[in-house]
């Protein structure tokens, strides 16, 4: 069931919110699957604000995106369990899912790529699974960020639990850049101007 219709209004505090997805503690740091950490850490950044307080079971920060107020998240659930940390957030500030935005890796892109989709399937990606899954919708606007496919003869998981190269990282600095810049169009009302610019 499906926890908000469009109509809904925030409760005051927040007019969108902005999730990137990872695992937490400096074991996962710059591995692939952090790839929606280093984003939002980039918006942070250029905004000049910290995502450093503890609440909906993870770290929170806000500025203003696109002429509105976000909420910066990175849940502390680990990956698998992003669900639990979107869906309160959700509920505290009464935001559907229509507004909040999840910025995550994706393993059919190369690194360097990008691809903005308004709505659609996990595409078996497990955190967008459990955020589906405990929301009940898959009205989520999303941004991926390609992280590369496995190797052949890799395990999945070790895959996306594999630290990126030096050259990787450069790359993604101008990738995280490029996500800053489509999610304030995203968030500003702009939708097909930020796919038109930045899906790959």
């Amino acid at each position: 069931m499906k926890l908000f219709s469009k109509n809904d209004q925030t409760s005051g505090g927040a007019d969108w919110l902005v999730f990137g997805l990872g695992n937490p503690g400096e074991r996962y740091a710059k591995t692939r699957h952090n790839a929606g950490f280093l984003a939002v850490d980039t918006i942070a950044q250029k905004h000049h604000t910290d995502i450093k307080r503890i609440k909906f079971k993870g770290l929170v920060g806000e500025c203003s995106l696109g002429g509105k107020k976000a909420l910066l998240l990175k849940p502390s659930t680990f990956m698998n369990l992003s669900g639990q940390s979107v869906t309160e957030a959700m509920n505290f500030f009464h935001i559907p899912p229509e507004r909040t935005l999840i910025v995550f890796d994706d393993i059919s892109l190369d690194v360097g790529r990008t691809r903005i989709r308004l709505k659609g399937s996990a595409g078996g990606h497990n955190g967008m699974k459990n955020i589906i899954y405990l929301s009940g919708s898959d009205l989520f606007p999303r941004m991926k960020i390609g992280v590369g496919s496995k190797p052949e003869g890799w395990d999945l998981a070790d895959w996306v639990l594999s630290r990126f190269t030096n050259d990787e990282m450069k790359t993604l600095k101008t990738v995280s850049e490029n996500v800053t810049d489509a999610v304030e169009l995203l968030l500003s009302g702009a939708p097909g101007k930020a796919m038109n610019r930045y899906n790959s």
